[in-house]
């Protein structure tokens, strides 16, 4: 246990936000950073100071100190890196650092604190991997967050049309009662005149027995009054609820003839199911890559990881029995692994993917994993593309940076390769030369390096900018990314036919090759 509590206060040691890693009181805490002012040195920016049970590292920001309480038997230098860490975590979350900016992100920089140190020990992380934490992104979250737009727009859809059937069945009434009155005004008005001088009293006082029974058999002359929302009034129409619905927030659209309502039906078939995967022939194979890489900024690679899978979608049951022939002419040990339900045998020896069971047909309407692969390795000519960076000191309280990549692997063609360089707080870059575009993102502390395309045509390329008050390990961990329409590993799908009469089946084929995490430490 070394660290104790990681805090942010005033001057006058005043917490803002304190997380402590050991179990304290809160007078304990308050306390210890009330007794820091006291006990810290004036004539130092970057310093700690020591009582006889703990250690204070600290960095003044602006107004305030970023404060990180520790046993006296911590490992300063472990314990300077671990402050400049949520330092840069406070410049990452907080656009401002004084108290207000601080109290506003207080729960944010808490969760962050908690992602930096675990039980009193350093975690090994950096600012990129804190920001993808903190940020929670739940793949679940997602899908119910579309389920419930989806549930909701089918209920306004269903609103809009109970709404036109309210007014189709009100214009009814209205129609049916005006030519109810007209018949009596001009058929039965004049014979009923007629009638009744020779009525006697028994028949009026029968017919007036019959009116109500009659009456009955007709709409009301006045519709009853309701307390709740009235539809089909006089005024407010079809449009008028349709537009109150738009004023409290609903997205709805008013149309009133029938090829509109049938548009609007058909959205809704379409977003109430499942979302298919649109494809432009029945067997669809799908290609996928991922590629994790960490590099050491003075060469050497210290992990390369590369995760591969190949999906089938079927989605004519025509086409269930089937078999895929792949063709691996790549050389560098990629571990093969097939689905359990895939037939080993025809693999290794024809390079087949097929089931165990001939007769039996792939799942239709489901995207279904029939073959991943792996790659290991430490070999820098494995690496599809190399990034150096060379920051230097120039005696002007700055360093000057250039860094270079260069595509290892010709065959490869990378899309929007970006790279992130991190600079200090405050920092402004001035780029000297650039291969592509850049561009500075202040609140992030960052200089982004983009590139559209790189492929044996372009095949390396250069940035120089320098960085006034800095140093060079302030431009770690460099991060990149990049996606690809070629894969890696030369696994290519070849063709694909039946299984009774090995006829060729028509399909289409997706290949993506994208970076999951690249890093230059």
């Amino acid at each position: 246990m070394s660290l104790i509590a990681a805090a942010v206060c005033t001057k006058s040691g005043n917490a803002i936000i304190s997380r402590q890693f050991v179990a304290m009181t809160r007078a304990r805490i308050e306390g210890l950073l009330c007794a820091f002012p006291s006990l810290k040195k004036t004539d130092e920016q970057h310093t700690f100071v020591e009582t006889d049970s703990v250690r204070y590292v600290y960095q003044p920001m602006e107004k305030l100190y970023m404060v990180l309480i520790t046993t006296k038997v911590s490992n300063i230098l472990e314990d300077l890196e671990t402050l400049n860490l949520f330092v840069k975590v406070i410049a990452e979350y907080c656009t401002t650092v004084d108290e207000n900016g601080i109290a506003k992100n207080a729960f944010n920089l808490i969760f962050a604190f908690d992602e930096i140190v675990a039980l009193g020990y350093r975690e090994n992380v950096n600012l990129t991997q804190i920001r993808e934490f903190v940020k929670m992104d739940s793949h679940e979250e997602d899908l119910y967050l579309a389920l419930r737009k989806t549930q909701e727009r089918d209920a306004n859809n269903k609103m809009r049309e109970k709404a036109k059937e309210f007014q189709r069945q009100r214009m009814e009434r209205l129609e049916s009662r005006d030519g109810f009155k007209n018949n009596s005004s001009t058929g039965f008005g004049n014979k009923s005149s007629g009638f009744k001088s020779n009525l006697n009293d028994n028949d009026s006082k029968n017919n007036i027995a019959e009116l109500p029974a009659k009456a009955n058999d007709t709409p009301p002359r006045k519709p009853p009054r309701s307390r709740g929302m009235k539809l089909g009034g006089k005024v407010r129409d079809v449009d008028s609820f349709v537009d109150q619905l738009n004023e409290e927030g609903e997205n709805i659209k008013s149309t009133t003839s029938s090829n509109n309502t049938n548009v609007i039906a058909t959205t809704k078939i379409t977003t109430t199911t499942t979302p298919q995967i649109i494809n432009s022939k029945p067997v669809h194979l799908k290609q996928e890559e991922k590629l994790s890489v960490r590099l050491g900024r003075d060469g050497g690679v210290q992990n390369f990881e590369l995760h591969g899978l190949i999906t089938l979608h079927i989605t004519d049951e025509r086409w269930g029995k089937i078999r895929v022939q792949l063709a691996n002419n790549d050389t560098r040990g990629i571990q093969l692994q097939t689905h359990p339900n895939v037939d080993k045998d025809l693999f290794r020896t024809q390079g087949q993917i097929g089931l165990k069971v001939p007769t039996k047909p792939f799942p239709i309407n489901t995207d279904v994993g029939v073959l991943k692969w792996r790659l290991q390795s430490q070999d820098e000519t494995s690496l599809p593309i190399s990034i150096n960076c060379w920051p230097s000191e120039n005696g002007e309280n700055g360093c000057d940076v250039n860094i270079e990549y260069e595509l290892v692997q010709t065959d490869l063609e990378l899309n929007n390769l970006q790279i992130n360089i991190p600079l200090p707080m405050g920092c402004n870059p001035i780029v000297n030369e650039c291969d592509g575009e850049y561009q500075h993102e202040a609140r992030r502390n960052m200089l982004v390096w983009s590139l559209t395309i790189v492929d044996a045509s372009s095949k390396s390329g250069s940035l120089e900018f320098s960085a006034p008050s800095s140093k060079p390990s302030d431009f770690f961990p460099l991060s990149l990314s990049f996606t690809s329409q070629t894969p890696y590993a030369k696994i290519k799908i070849v063709e694909v036919s039946t299984v009774e009469d090995q006829s060729p089946v028509k399909y289409s084929h997706d290949i993506l090759f994208v970076t999951e995490d690249y890093q230059v430490v």
